[in-house]
């Protein structure tokens, strides 16, 4: 089942966070990852305003994002983030297709 790490990031040093963004793109790929969002300017339906970027990246499997995280290429990379941002990388797991079918049938049962 895929799985999603959803990045929050504060760029302090945006000169040195662009060469980490160079980087990234290939270390995910090595690891069967992709980019599905990715962007400074996220817009708040809800809550405070934010001026974080937000990324989220899919991964085929909780071993694959770990495998990304862990490899030495990515490290590397992570040390260069470190200088350049602060913020918080959390995962989550996808939500199977028969578990939302599920879910749609059974509010499709009732009004509010």
């Amino acid at each position: 089942m895929p799985v999603y790490l959803i990045a929050q990031v504060d760029i302090t040093d945006p000169e040195r966070y662009r060469d980490y963004a160079r980087h990234t793109p290939r270390i995910i790929a090595q690891h069967g990852g992709r980019f599905i969002a990715r962007g400074a300017a996220p817009l708040v339906l809800e809550g405070p305003p934010t001026t974080k970027r937000i990324v989220v990246i899919e991964f085929p499997s909780m071993e694959h994002v770990k495998a990304f995280y862990d490899s030495p290429d990515y490290v590397r990379a992570r040390a260069i983030r470190a200088e350049a941002s602060t913020g918080q990388l959390v995962v989550i797991e996808g939500y199977p297709d028969a578990d939302w079918q599920a879910a749609l049938a059974a509010s499709q049962q009732e009004s509010l």
